[in-house]
């Protein structure tokens, strides 16, 4: 259990996109910048690296042969992913940020993070996906703020005006 003293955790969910980059950026700037060394949230950082098999989504002769390639290729990506924001946490003062790679759908990887970290917030960024592509992939932020036992912030890029 929590003592009045901890902070309540705050869950960031980033991926290898520019979206989830700025998302995190965001967050550190609003909510952990301007407090330095008294944040009022615990920043719990979750990348969500998907299973070898999810990835390839296929099966038969030679599938098998695939898998340990395409797994390789996933944990660098998440390792990088990982790297990325360890470094834009350092360049915000921000040094107790605690990062984890779940394995599995994000979905679920973000709303076990809130359960496990008994996070009051989870923060996401919006891919901006069109209303066709949001059906059919399903849109990660939409499942969360249904399904994640806490508020969940999605953070939109300002759209640029031409």
């Amino acid at each position: 259990m929590a003592t009045t003293t901890e902070n309540q955790a705050m869950v960031v969910g980033i991926d290898d996109s520019e979206h989830s980059t700025y998302a995190l950026q965001w967050i550190l700037d609003h909510f952990f910048a301007p407090f330095a060394s008294n944040p009022p949230f615990k920043l719990v950082i979750v990348h969500a690296k998907p299973s070898a098999s999810s990835a390839v989504g296929l099966a038969g002769p030679g599938a098998a042969d695939v898998l340990p390639y395409v797994d390789a290729d996933l944990r660098k990506i998440a390792a990088r992913v990982v790297e990325k924001a360890k470094e834009l946490c350092l360049s915000k003062s921000v040094h107790d940020a605690v990062v984890e790679v779940g394995e599995g759908d994000a979905r679920n990887v973000l709303c076990d993070a809130v359960e496990k970290h008994h996070a009051s917030i989870l923060a996401v960024g919006s891919h901006g996906y069109g209303a066709i592509k949001r059906a059919v992939l399903g849109s990660v932020s939409d499942y969360c703020s249904h399904h994640a036992h806490c508020s969940v912030m999605i953070v939109k890029r300002p759209k640029i005006k031409h």
